[in-house]
């Protein structure tokens, strides 16, 4: 049996909106992100930290946000077409750590539904996804409240 880790890091700019969709939830908020696609930062680190440990590349070389087709897109999408990706190559998921930094919103109270649809798009159980939520003490872009960054690690394995 082989196992791989693999890491991914996202960050998205704030601009003019009215919620944030953060690990596949929708939070209301003054402002949005900034992005191509719905700008859900865990689900794209999710998806590079996917991508890195089965070696194939990142978001950008599959869902380009110079294609307009993907303009706009449920990050969900995105995380399913990767744990297909891997599904093809024999890999499974094991288990996925995510840590979102952000002075606001407060996302203690969207961790649980984050968890449970992370773990239904990647066919896990809720405790297989571990989704932390952290400030940066006021420094730095994200504590100047200039956008939110998300760091993700994943475990997987091949029969």
């Amino acid at each position: 049996m082989a196992f791989r880790i693999g890491q991914g890091l996202d960050v998205h700019a704030f601009q003019e909106g009215d919620h944030v969709m953060l690990g596949g939830v929708r939070i209301a908020h003054d402002r949005g992100l900034a992005a191509h696609s719905d700008g859900d930062v865990a689900l794209h680190a999710v998806c590079d930290a996917l991508l890195g440990a089965a070696a194939l590349g990142d978001i950008g070389q599959y869902f380009p946000p110079s294609e307009e087709r993907w303009k706009g897109t449920d990050s969900a999408e995105f995380l399913a077409a990767v744990r297909d990706m891997l599904v093809q190559r024999d890999w499974q998921t094991v288990n996925v750590d995510i840590t979102i930094a952000c002075e606001r919103p407060r996302l203690a109270p969207h961790i649980p539904e984050m968890r449970h649809c992370i773990a239904g798009i990647l066919r896990l159980d809720a405790d297989a996804v571990s989704v932390k939520a952290t400030t940066t003490e006021k420094l730095g872009f994200c504590g100047r409240e200039e956008g939110i960054a998300a760091l993700a690690v994943a475990l997987i394995q091949q029969d």
